[in-house]
C-alpha cells in the first residue's frame, strides 16, 4: 500500500477502489514442509438461492448459534445474505443500508448480533439478530464536491491516529469481556481497540506499513481466543501476529503464507485456521504455490493441510471468508468464483441436503 499520512475515502462507486488501491502484495508460497494432507468434501449445491438471486463476488461468512449461515457479497451492489442451517434461503438483510457500499467481512458475535465490515463506507456495523443497527463506528465519507474528481483535502483529523475514523477497515473481533478489536487495514495498518460501547481504548500499529515488529501492512483479517488473545492476519508481511487483549504483541507465525482469512474455532479446544488464498487478480503462476488453507493448533503446531486454487468443488479460488465454528465444517466465501462453499474436513461422509 502506499505509505503516506492521509488517505483517500471511497466515494460511491465501488469500481474507484481499485484506482487508488495501491500495489498488490506479492502472494508467496507458505515455507512449511513435510505438512500432512487433510482430506476435504464439498457439499454440492448447499446453498439453495431463490430464481433469478444470485451471488456477487464472495466476501465473508459467518454462522450463529442457531446454524443459520450470513453471506456478504458484492456486484453491482452489496448484499447480505441469510440461510437456515440446511441452506435455504431465509432473507435479505440491510436492503438500502446507508453504510452497504463495498463489502468486506461479516461475523456474529456471541449474543448473535450481526457485524458487517465494509470498506466503502470505513464502516463497522452492528446489527441484532433482527437486521436491526444497534452501533456504528466509523464514518461514511462525504461526497465529493463537484470539480474535485475523486480526491478530498484531508484534515487534521484523517489520519491513522485517529479514533474513531478508518480508513477501508477490513475485519472485526471480540475478547470475553466483549470488547470490539478491529483492522483497519489497507490505509491506517493498524488494529483499533474500542469498549463494548465502543469508545476507544487504544491501539497496535505505527499507521504506516512496515514489517517492524510493531507494524502491520495490510492487516487484513482478525479473529480471538477464548483466553481473549486476538490473531491477526498481517497479509503484507506474510504472518499471523498474535497479541494478548491489551495489544502486547505475543509472538507470530511466519511460514503459512499471506493470510487472507484466519478463524478461531470456539472451545473445548480450538483450532487456528489460516488461508494462504492465491490472489483475486489471478496471476496463473499462483496456483501452484497458493490457494490451501493450514490448520493449526493455536501455538502455531500445523496439523495438516487441505484444499488448491480452482473452481472446481472443493477446490477454492481466493478465499475472502472462513467460517469454523464447527471444525470439521467449515464454510467459505471466494471472491474470484463468486461463490460461498460448504466443505466437510476430514473424511465422513456427505449427506445430501
Amino acid at each position: 500500500m502506499s505509505r503516506r499520512s492521509t488517505w483517500t475515502p471511497l466515494l460511491a462507486a465501488p469500481a474507484l477502489a481499485f484506482a487508488w488501491a495501491g500495489p498488490l502484495h506479492a502472494q508467496s508460497r507458505a515455507t512449511a514442509t513435510n505438512v500432512p494432507e487433510i482430506p476435504i468434501q464439498a457439499v454440492e449445491g448447499f446453498f439453495k438461492l431463490p430464481e433469478g438471486l444470485y451471488f456477487g463476488e464472495g466476501i465473508g461468512v459467518a454462522t450463529n448459534s442457531q446454524g443459520h449461515i450470513f453471506v456478504y457479497h458484492r456486484s453491482g451492489d452489496t448484499r447480505l445474505f441469510e440461510f437456515d442451517a440446511d441452506g435455504n434461503f431465509i432473507r435479505e438483510l440491510g436492503v438500502g443500508l446507508y453504510g452497504f457500499e463495498m463489502a468486506h467481512k461479516v461475523r456474529v458475535d456471541r449474543e448473535d448480533n450481526i457485524w458487517v465490515v465494509d470498506e466503502g463506507a470505513n464502516m463497522v456495523i452492528k446489527m441484532n439478530p433482527e437486521g436491526r443497527v444497534t452501533m456504528v463506528i466509523g464514518r461514511r465519507p462525504e461526497p465529493v464536491p463537484p470539480g474535485q474528481g475523486t480526491s478530498v483535502p484531508p484534515t487534521d483529523n484523517s489520519g491513522p491516529n485517529h479514533r474513531y475514523l478508518l480508513a477501508r477497515p477490513t475485519d472485526v473481533t471480540w475478547d470475553r469481556q466483549g470488547n470490539i478489536f478491529i483492522s483497519d487495514g489497507y490505509f491506517n495498518h493498524r488494529v483499533v481497540k474500542y469498549s463494548p460501547d465502543g469508545i476507544y481504548m487504544g491501539q497496535a500499529g505505527s499507521g504506516q506499513a512496515g514489517n517492524g515488529p510493531d507494524q502491520f501492512s495490510t492487516p487484513h483479517t482478525i479473529a480471538s481466543d477464548e483466553q481473549g488473545n486476538i490473531y491477526v492476519g498481517d497479509r503484507g508481511n506474510a504472518r499471523v501476529k498474535v497479541y494478548d487483549s491489551n495489544l502486547n504483541l505475543l509472538r507470530m507465525y511466519t511460514n503459512v503464507g499471506n493470510p487472507w482469512e484466519i478463524c478461531v474455532s470456539p472451545g473445548p479446544h480450538q483450532y487456528l485456521f489460516v488461508s494462504n488464498s492465491n490472489p483475486d487478480s489471478n496471476p496463473a503462476a499462483s496456483w501452484n504455490q497458493t490457494g490451501e488453507v493450514y490448520k493449526m493448533e493455536l501455538d502455531g503446531t500445523i496439523l495438516g493441510r487441505f484444499g488448491r486454487a480452482g473452481k472446481n468443488p472443493g477446490e477454492f479460488q481466493t478465499i475472502h471468508g472462513l467460517d469454523c465454528r464447527n471444525p470439521d465444517e467449515l464454510y467459505t466465501s471466494e471472491i474470484s468464483a463468486w461463490r460461498a462453499q460448504k466443505i466437510l474436513v476430514g473424511t465422513r461422509p456427505i449427506t445430501q441436503q
